[in-house]
C-alpha cells in the first residue's frame, strides 16, 4: 500500500506565499512523475503542475512564474512553492503520483487534499 500525505496549506493574504509538500510512503519502487492539481468549489479538478522523476515541469497557464514544482527523490517528497498568491488560487490542492510498487507494477495514487484559501 501506498500513501501520499499533503502538508502546508492554510490562510494567506493576497501577495503571500506558501509551501505545500507531498511526502510518499509504503511499497515503492519508484515514483515516476508526480503533480499537484487544485479543485475550487463547484470547479472541475485541474492540473496545476508536473515534474517527472529527472526533472522536466510543466505549469497550469495561470500559475507560470508564480509557483513552482520541486521534488526530493531520495525522501520521495514532491513539493509546490506558492509566491505572488491570488483569491483565484483557493482551491483544495492534491498530490498525485504514478508509483511503481514493482518493476512491472505502476499504479496512480492521491493524496488527501490540503486547503489554501488566500483572501483579498
Amino acid at each position: 500500500q501506498v500513501q501520499l500525505v499533503e502538508s502546508g496549506g492554510g490562510l494567506v493574504q493576497a501577495g503571500g506565499s506558501l509551501r505545500l509538500s507531498c511526502a510518499a510512503s509504503g511499497n515503492i519502487f519508484r515514483i515516476n512523475t508526480m503533480d499537484w492539481y487544485r479543485q475550487a468549489p463547484g470547479q472541475t479538478r485541474e492540473l496545476v503542475a508536473s515534474i517527472t522523476r529527472g526533472g522536466s515541469t510543466d505549469y497550469l497557464d495561470s500559475v507560470k512564474g508564480r509557483f513552482t514544482v520541486s521534488r526530493d527523490n531520495t525522501k520521495n517528497t514532491l513539493y509546490l512553492q506558492m509566491d505572488s498568491l491570488k483569491p483565484e488560487d483557493t482551491a483544495v490542492y492534491y498530490c498525485h503520483g504514478e508509483v511503481q510498487v514493482s518493476a512491472n507494477y505502476e499504479f496512480e495514487y492521491w493524496g488527501q487534499g490540503t486547503q489554501v484559501t488566500v483572501s483579498s
